[in-house]
C-alpha cells in the first residue's frame, strides 16, 4: 500500500493519504480504480465511503486516546525520547488520490496534529514514527 506522508514544515503536524487498494464490499466499494477525478467524487458521497469514513474516525480516535507503542524507538534519533506524541485529529476525510498507472483511487486524508509539541516547529523522528505506527494499525483495523 501506498500510504503518503507529508510532516509539516513549521508545524507539530503531519497528513496522511491512504488510497484505497482493493475493493472494499463490506462498505460497498466495488469499483474503487477510474479514470478521471470526476468519477472518484461520486464514490466519495455514497454512503459506504461515508460508513468508512466514519468507521475510520472511531478506530483513529480510539488509537489517539490509547497510543500503540512505537517499536524499536531506541532506532531513532531525536533530541526528546522521553514524551510520547499527544495527537489530536485535525481532519479526515475523503481524498481523490493519483495512482502511478494513470487511474484514480478513493482514499482517507488525515491530519494528526501534537498538541503538546512547541508551536511552529515541525514533528520530530519520533512524533512521525507514532504517528506512523497509528495510521499502520488503522490501515490492518479497517482492513484496507
Amino acid at each position: 500500500m501506498s500510504i503518503r506522508f507529508s510532516a509539516d514544515k513549521e508545524q507539530p503536524s503531519v497528513a496522511v493519504e491512504i488510497p484505497l487498494q482493493k475493493p472494499l464490499p463490506d462498505y460497498d466499494l466495488e469499483q474503487i480504480e477510474q479514470p478521471t477525478p470526476r468519477d472518484i467524487d461520486a464514490i466519495l458521497v455514497t454512503q459506504g465511503f461515508r460508513d468508512l469514513v466514519d468507521d475510520a474516525r472511531g478506530i483513529l480516535t480510539e488509537l489517539v486516546a490509547n497510543p500503540p507503542a512505537v517499536p524499536n524507538s531506541r532506532e531513532l534519533v531525536d533530541l526528546d525520547l522521553t514524551t510520547i506524541s499527544h495527537f489530536e485529529i485535525t481532519q479526515l476525510t475523503g481524498a481523490i488520490c493519483p495512482g502511478d498507472d494513470e487511474v484514480y483511487r478513493p482514499g482517507l486524508w488525515i491530519v494528526l496534529k501534537d498538541v503538546q509539541a512547541p508551536p511552529h516547529q515541525s514533528l520530530g523522528e519520533v512524533g512521525l514514527e507514532h504517528a506512523r505506527v497509528m495510521v499502520n494499525e488503522l490501515v490492518t483495523r479497517l482492513g484496507l
